[in-house]
């Protein structure tokens, strides 16, 4: 089922139209949809689609002249081509005078194992592609190998691209629209568990509970998410026992990087490149308080992708029970009490956050938001650590939106709101404030008349995030 997409779509469309030749560069995670993008891109079109293999050059090459021919009509039985250029040549050479689609998928495979291929591409288009109408799309999982050897100053091919796109997975509403007839609040709770890879959501059984989903895909050692964490690092990074101690640190409370470092037994002054490659794989991320500079020293890590940190939270320290064939019991008990609702909550946060993104989109807030983010810190008027869950605010004109986020179905919703409007003092130079309540439940009527002539009080429910 492919789903969402739309402004990607757009984009490719866009270099489609173009009457000049396009070199598109996709890349992006495994599982995350590339190639199902492509595929839905190219209905209708005339469309030469090449998957490479971790295979040798010879065989990469004899696939390639293979599709080649069987695509323009001719015998499949020709002698493949020799090197790359002069298929290459041949390609443009038949895409002359017509406007065609190639998609080459997985590039990384054929060029590690052809070293000289992104050199024969870059002659290919200087001498005969850029005089074609083609649009040419290389894909690639290898994320590092597509922004170093593809996108990079020193490749072949810098300058040669007029579009790139890295594709990352859907945000809480998209990654919903994968899961139509579920309750809102379910839909929440599974994000929190899978996040918004599709090819991961597209296991959920409708028949099944929550629970048994998890357990499945999960807490089960043939289940698809069981080992899929580890799978990934192996094929992104060079250390992955080192990468997994990390995440396991930040998923259990270490989110400063001499804090990371100390939990993992390494110096301070080597965890900084081990932060930095996961955050540009999208695993992690780095915030500061809103308001403070980006070099803040009170900046914290953690886990970006919500099944990474799932399964970090969850299923790292129970592996071995999960090995011993104890996983269901281990997920009823760990995925049966408080511990869950406590990590979804935290992940509410951020739900709600991508709400307040996609509003602002729309043009449905009170204010045209410049930035986004939140707070933590000490009160300098009480020296108590405080916080405000969301922050959507606008420099231009100085309004800003603070939002409190409560998972729990019971909470005393006058207080929350009291505090929120106490909190204003903590982001100051904002001359007009907004405060939004996002509750899993409806707030009380009675809350609802305390604030009924208070327009910059706005309650959302987790039903409204998906209308």
């Amino acid at each position: 089922m492919f789903v969402a997409r739309e402004r990607e779509l757009a984009e490719l469309e866009d270099c489609y139209r173009q009457p000049t030749f396009q070199m598109v560069v996709l890349y992006g995670r495994r599982r995350v949809g590339k190639t199902a993008l492509l595929e839905e891109f190219s209905r209708g079109k005339r469309a030469l689609m090449f998957t490479a293999q971790q295979q040798g050059e010879r065989d990469n090459l004899c696939d390639f002249s293979r599709t080649l021919y069987e695509f323009f009509g001719m015998p499949s039985t020709l002698p493949a081509f020799s090197n790359w250029l002069d298929a290459f040549e041949f390609l443009a050479e038949k895409a002359s005078g017509e406007k065609l689609l190639i998609v080459f998928d997985e590039f990384p495979y054929a060029a590690k194992a052809t070293p000289q291929l992104p050199s024969a591409l870059q002659i290919a288009i200087d001498r005969w592609l850029a005089k074609t109408q083609a649009m040419m799309v290389l894909c690639g999982s290898n994320q590092g190998f597509m922004e170093d050897e593809v996108l990079g100053e020193k490749s072949p091919l810098y300058g040669r691209r007029t579009a790139q796109m890295k594709l990352r997975p859907f945000d809480y509403f998209d990654a919903a629209r994968m899961l139509p007839d579920m309750p809102a609040a379910e839909r929440v709770v599974y994000y929190a568990s899978l996040g918004g890879t599709p090819y991961y959501l597209a296991a959920l059984r409708s028949e099944e509970t929550y629970l048994q989903n998890v357990t499945r895909l999960f807490f089960e050692r043939t289940g698809l998410m069981f080992d899929e964490p580890g799978m990934l690092m192996r094929q992104e990074l060079r250390e992955p026992s080192m990468y997994h101690s990390i995440l396991r640190a930040i998923a259990h409370g270490a989110n400063r990087s001499n804090e990371i470092a100390d939990c993992i037994g390494i110096p301070s002054s080597s965890i900084t490149m081990y932060l930095k490659t996961l955050s540009g794989l999208d695993i992690i991320e780095r915030a500061v308080p809103f308001g403070e500079p980006e070099k803040s020293k009170r900046s914290r890590y953690r886990i970006k992708d919500p099944a990474f940190a799932f399964w970090f939270r969850f299923v790292a320290p129970f592996v071995p029970a999960v090995e011993s064939g104890l996983g269901a019991q281990t997920a009823a008990r760990l995925l049966g009490g408080p511990q869950l609702s406590e990590y979804v909550g935290r992940m509410f946060e951020r739900v709600c956050l991508e709400w307040l993104a996609r509003e602002a989109q729309a043009d449905r807030l009170p204010v045209q938001p410049t930035r986004f983010g939140s707070w933590w810190g000490t009160d300098p008027r009480t020296r108590a650590q405080d916080d405000i869950d969301v922050i959507a605010a606008d420099d231009i004109d100085k309004r800003v939106i603070l939002g409190e986020c409560k998972w729990r179905a019971s909470f005393d919703e006058s207080e929350a709101l009291a505090k929120l409007e106490d909190r204003q003092a903590l982001v100051p130079g904002y001359r007009e404030h907004w405060r939004y309540l996002f509750t899993k439940e409806l707030v009380s009527e009675a809350t609802r008349r305390k604030v009924a002539n208070d327009s910059h009080v706005r309650f959302v429910t987790v039903e409204d995030l998906f209308t």
